[in-house]
């Protein structure tokens, strides 16, 4: 049972997480409460269909529990108070905590002693299925949480010096690695934990990790995450973290560690019942103990139970998980996920919101924005340096944007980069959007290019139409008369990827994964209501 109620304060285990979900009829937490209801459900048949019609006291049905119906209402009872009970007695005697499973404990023994098992069945079978269905929410939320670990590969490649100087190459299991050993990571392998890259550039996919869609360039000695990709060549890398014990499995046990721990923190339920229940059991004794001095004993320990059941707030006890339950599923649904219910119920307290980039306000689907030429950029300065300015005699014959974004195709499709799949498609459908106007074009057949190799980090080169072409980021292939262009799509968000023919510029590509439709309505409706929003992105201050 979930500890929302009180009753249990022991955090699920590692092979708990990991483990498939059992289906209902085999899981014990929700098998009880549905044979509770069940019991329940066929002692009411019994006790008002198949003996006839019930009794009218004042024009209102007496249930007289009897024989089978009896029978079946204390087993309802039975099962269903055993899914909260023992935890929350366990949590008073050890804990000395004082949860919302206590007074419904309470309130169920009350109604037993005045005689309504009915009433006590009844309070037990919806208070467990509901604590139940709620603690099954909660699992499938944690085991999600657990499916970031299979980021993790199950074997790395370790690097060894030979005794012949060279070096051997030896597969070993994730967990063994040690901060200092040399991984070697092919492309397209996953970094198996936090290390330090040794040698060339390497471009890094982190999106299922950080969520950047665009794959960034790590340079010797940066830092490599674990569970992000290898998008280039073969890399060596010095492991900062042992296997079992970085920052991806670090991330997963803070989250699961507050997920458990409610702090200060606690559930709505449980705040009241913190004061209520001593209050509730003092107001009861002294009921039962003055009402004894000046009547009859009995009849005022009678009306102390009364109080001990009335007292306790069942609606709230009930309404509270079902409320989370529901909530949680129509979030779910949305594609929003609710680690907890602790944390559905502080959304009341909310004043400021932070937003993920990538996956969240954008698409994650890098597309390009801009194709820019040298012709380009001579209007510009043409435009700045006056009427009397002459046309560069470069520009009055450099490539067209539709043939910059073909000739960049031509070598893109040789690569697995997400930049090379977004100017590949580009180029298939040629619908352009420039930065500056809308302009569309007719595609025509996207060249052939051989000799086509890959520099980690900077880009490919090759031959396309029997001419040398090169494309690659701005700090590895000179932008030339298109360095302010270039710099003005960086401002704006963009990735820029420059393009060569024959050695020379010959145009840029820009490439951004644009916002979601509704994302500026969703944000200003936030601020409308008075909430601050924040973006947190990996990009540059620019």
């Amino acid at each position: 049972m979930t500890s929302a109620c009180g009753c249990s304060a022991e955090a699920p285990t590692a092979e708990e997480l990991d483990a498939q979900p059992e289906p209902w009829w085999r899981d014990r937490e929700l098998l009880f409460p549905i044979a509770s209801g069940v019991a329940l459900a066929l002692a009411f048949i019994i006790d008002v269909g198949w003996a006839g019609a019930p009794a009218v006291d004042a024009g209102i049905p007496v249930i007289g529990a009897v024989g089978p119906a009896l029978a079946l209402y204390w087993l309802a009872l039975l099962l269903g108070a055993s899914q909260f009970v023992p935890g929350a007695v366990k949590g008073l005697v050890t804990q000395r905590r004082l949860g919302i499973g206590l007074l419904m404990t309470i309130s169920a023994i009350g109604a037993v002693i005045l005689g309504f098992v009915e009433e006590a069945a009844t309070l037990a079978f919806l208070y467990s299925i509901a604590e139940a269905l709620e603690d099954k929410a909660m699992q499938r939320a944690r085991r999600g949480l657990r499916s970031l670990l299979k980021l993790l590969p199950e074997h790395a490649t370790l690097v060894e010096n030979s005794c012949c100087g060279g070096k051997s190459h030896r597969d070993i299991p994730v967990d063994d690695i040690v901060p200092g050993d040399v991984l070697l990571i092919r492309a397209g392998e996953r970094i198996p934990t936090d290390a330090t890259l040794l040698g060339a550039t390497a471009t890094i996919d982190a999106s299922a990790v950080t969520g950047e869609s665009i794959p960034v360039a790590v340079d010797e000695g940066g830092a490599l995450l674990a569970g992000t990709i290898n998008a280039g060549d073969a890399i060596e890398a010095r492991a900062t973290a042992p296997g079992s014990g970085n920052s991806l499995t670090e991330v997963v046990a803070l989250v699961e560690r507050a997920q458990h721990d409610k702090g200060g923190r606690a559930r709505v339920a449980d705040r009241i019942a913190r004061p209520l229940v001593p209050g509730v059991l003092i107001l009861a004794v002294a009921v039962a103990a003055i009402g004894s001095i000046f009547g009859d004993p009995g009849t005022w320990i009678e009306r102390a139970l009364v109080v001990l059941v009335a007292a306790s707030p069942c609606a709230l006890a009930i309404s509270v998980p079902v409320t989370v339950i529901s909530a949680i599923g129509a979030a779910s649904r949305l594609g929003v996920v609710v680690k907890s219910g602790a944390a559905f119920e502080r959304f009341g307290e909310i004043r400021h919101v932070a937003f993920d980039k990538t996956g969240t306000l954008t698409r994650n689907e890098p597309t390009v924005s801009a194709v820019l030429t040298v012709a380009d950029a001579a209007t510009a300065s043409a435009r700045t340096a006056g009427a009397d300015a002459v046309a560069s005699p470069t520009a009055a014959h450099s490539p067209s944007r539709e043939e910059v974004l073909l000739t960049a195709a031509a070598l893109e499709r040789h690569s697995t980069h997400p930049l090379a799949a977004a100017i590949t498609a580009a180029a298939s459908t040629a619908s352009i959007t420039a930065s500056t106007a809308a302009a569309s074009t007719t595609a025509t057949r996207i060249p052939d290019a051989r000799d086509v190799s890959e520099t980690a980090g900077l880009g490919l080169t090759g031959i396309v139409d029997g001419t040398p072409t090169a494309v690659g980021s701005p700090r590895g292939l000179d932008a030339g008369p298109l360095a302010e262009q270039v710099r003005e799509l960086e401002d704006a968000g963009s990735t820029v990827v420059v393009v060569h023919v024959d050695g020379a510029p010959a145009g840029v590509i820009a490439v951004r994964d644009e916002l979601r439709p509704e994302a500026a309505d969703a944000v200003a409706a936030l601020s409308d209501a008075g909430l601050g929003v924040t973006m947190l992105t990996g990009d540059n201050a620019r």
